[in-house]
């Protein structure tokens, strides 16, 4: 079962960068349009829309490649 987020956590990932954090911003539980690509999604299997804290870029992952941050 895939790891599930809710809007508001503090998460982190790994970019080309290295590890950024962020807080999520939107859950989509179906397909989205994002910078020129479509990302799948589903209400088993979320895109998080995620607000880098430092860059303030936005991004879209899995739950997979994130990871729960304590506040």
């Amino acid at each position: 079962m895939p790891k599930t987020f809710k809007r508001g956590d503090h998460v982190s990932w790994n970019s080309e960068a290295g590890r950024v954090r962020g807080h999520i911003l939107r859950v989509h539980t179906g397909d989205v349009d994002y910078k020129g690509y479509t990302h799948h999604a589903s209400p088993d299997d979320p895109q998080y829309e995620i607000k880098s804290d430092k860059t303030d870029h936005v991004a879209l992952h899995k739950g997979r490649a994130l990871r729960l941050l304590r506040s």
